[in-house]
């Protein structure tokens, strides 16, 4: 998982790249009005910066800037290639995601393929790339501060409507950076329709009828759009941790609290078993200690470390059972009155920024601070755990109003061809939102549950149901007859 302040919480686990992004917008979500000029065909190459990954291929694809105008301004693409070895079993592209939004892609497919079945990588050329304001791509910027960076994924965790009202000029200040930057002009173009066109604008380019999709976290989102705007070009969609049919809005942000609530059982109960950590030998004593310490480092942070920071780190380490051992050592950290490295690095300026961008203008927030301040008495009840920092306002209330779009509307309009995987105790995209996506998508989809917690099933989780049943889909185009529970193992 990539750690991108204002960012974070939903970047799905991916490969780290060494490629560093150039120094330095998508569509409305609206039919274009004239049909793209046919891309020319995609010519790959060696991968940029040192030591590219192994056998990955790279190159780079020029498309519109604003689709209702397509022949006007261009903006590039990366893009990446893990090409199936055997031509005789290749069945077509699987284009990847990993999350964000925000989050670039083009060492994904690299990642995927240690855990991918070998049939599924005979099946499929693997494609990552960086979505259009993201990292190689064309890049956005918001001029974000290191400050602001180090303030974490989240608005300031609120007790008060003062807390509110606080919080709000910080957004404004960060939203009018975004709308006075050197990138201002792809304000308006930077939305999950226009990069789901970039795919459609890519298929056409690699020759390819129609494609695969496998994408994860805000990737399931992105990949039920595609599938919504361009149905019959889509062949075996797999959105894996779901987000719900109108993406990651406001009330996505706000489930995020509940997606903690669900999870956070599974860190208590590995922490009690350890008394080592020191952070209780009970369940109610470890969630006990993380009150405790959230109060105390609302009250007095520890170097960069803020009450807020630390329900955010939290939740990002709450994403995989393989990181909760070092989720205990951040506690232990913390409760000694230690630092806790935070660093943001410059990278994640551009993460922030084009995550901020897809978000703002991919829907209508609440523009009043009284919306947010009953929000945040009604989660900080409910999901007292991250409730009220997650309620509260964002630069998105602030964003200029002239860059929202229409967002796509997700129907049981299409082929049945998509699959969603989700965990039961998923932290980052909480069933909740899944089960809402199911009903949406009606008889195109099929759904299957794993009864095991974190943020991402295939291929990496440990269920071998779920991961069998999806590497079936995508080999054969067999889906379970109806929605599937999978046992925990």
């Amino acid at each position: 998982m990539r750690r991108t302040p204002l960012a974070l919480a939903l970047a799905a686990t991916a490969v780290a790249v060494t490629w560093a992004a150039p120094a330095s917008g998508t569509t409305p979500n609206r039919p274009a009005a004239a049909p793209a000029p046919s891309p020319a065909p995609v010519k790959w190459g060696t991968c940029p910066g040192a030591n590219p990954p192994k056998d990955l291929q790279c190159t780079t694809l020029k498309v519109p800037l604003d689709y209702r105008d397509p022949a006007g301004r261009q903006i590039d693409i990366a893009l990446s290639r893990l090409p199936s070895q055997k031509p005789s079993q290749r069945r077509g592209v699987l284009i990847t995601n990993p999350g964000g939004p925000g989050g670039g892609g083009l060492g994904y497919p690299v990642g995927l393929a240690t855990g991918l079945p070998q049939q599924v990588k005979d099946a499929y050329d693997i494609i990552g790339m960086d979505p259009r304001g993201v990292g190689r791509s064309t890049p956005v910027t918001c001029d974000l501060t290191t400050a602001q960076l180090k303030r974490g994924a989240f608005p300031t965790y609120a007790r008060t409507p003062a807390d509110v009202a606080r919080e709000a000029g910080h957004a404004r200040t960060i939203a009018q950076q975004c709308a006075t930057s050197d990138t201002a002009w792809m304000l308006p173009h930077t939305t999950t329709a226009n990069t789901a066109r970039d795919m459609n604008h890519l298929r056409t380019a690699l020759g390819e009828s129609k494609l695969s999709y496998l994408g994860a976290s805000y990737g399931s989102y992105l990949g039920a759009t595609y599938a919504q705007l361009f149905p019959q070009h889509s062949d075996r969609i797999v959105l894996d941790s779901a987000l719900g049919p109108d993406g990651y809005d406001v009330n996505a942000l706000r489930q995020l609290a509940r997606g903690m609530e669900d999870r956070f059982p599974d860190f208590a109960a590995h922490a009690s078993e350890h008394p080592e950590y020191g952070l209780g030998t009970t369940s109610a004593q470890v969630e006990a200690t993380y009150h405790r310490l959230a109060r105390r480092l609302d009250a007095e942070p520890v170097g960069d470390i803020t009450g807020t920071l630390f329900r955010g780190l939290t939740l990002e380490l709450l994403y995989s059972d393989t990181q909760l051992p070092a989720l205990a050592k951040m506690w232990q950290t913390l409760k000694a009155g230690q630092p806790y490295p935070f660093e943001p690095t410059p990278a994640q300026e551009n993460s922030a920024a084009s995550r901020l961008h897809v978000l703002c203008a991919d829907s209508r927030w609440p523009r009043h601070q009284l919306t947010y301040q009953l929000n945040v008495l009604i989660d900080r009840a409910r999901y007292p755990k991250l409730g009220a920092s997650t309620a509260n306002i964002s630069p998105c209330a602030s964003w200029p109003a002239r860059h929202h779009q229409s967002p796509v509307n997700i129907t049981d309009r299409g082929p049945s061809n998509i699959l969603i995987i989700q965990n039961e105790r998923d932290p980052g995209t909480p069933l909740a939102g899944a089960l809402k996506l199911r009903t949406a998508l009606g008889q195109r989809a099929r759904m299957i549950t794993a009864d095991q917690g974190g943020h991402g099933v295939y291929p990496f989780g440990t269920n071998t149901c779920a991961n069998n049943a999806t590497t079936r889909f995508l080999t054969t185009g067999e889906r379970p007859a109806r929605d599937l529970n999978c046992a925990a193992e």
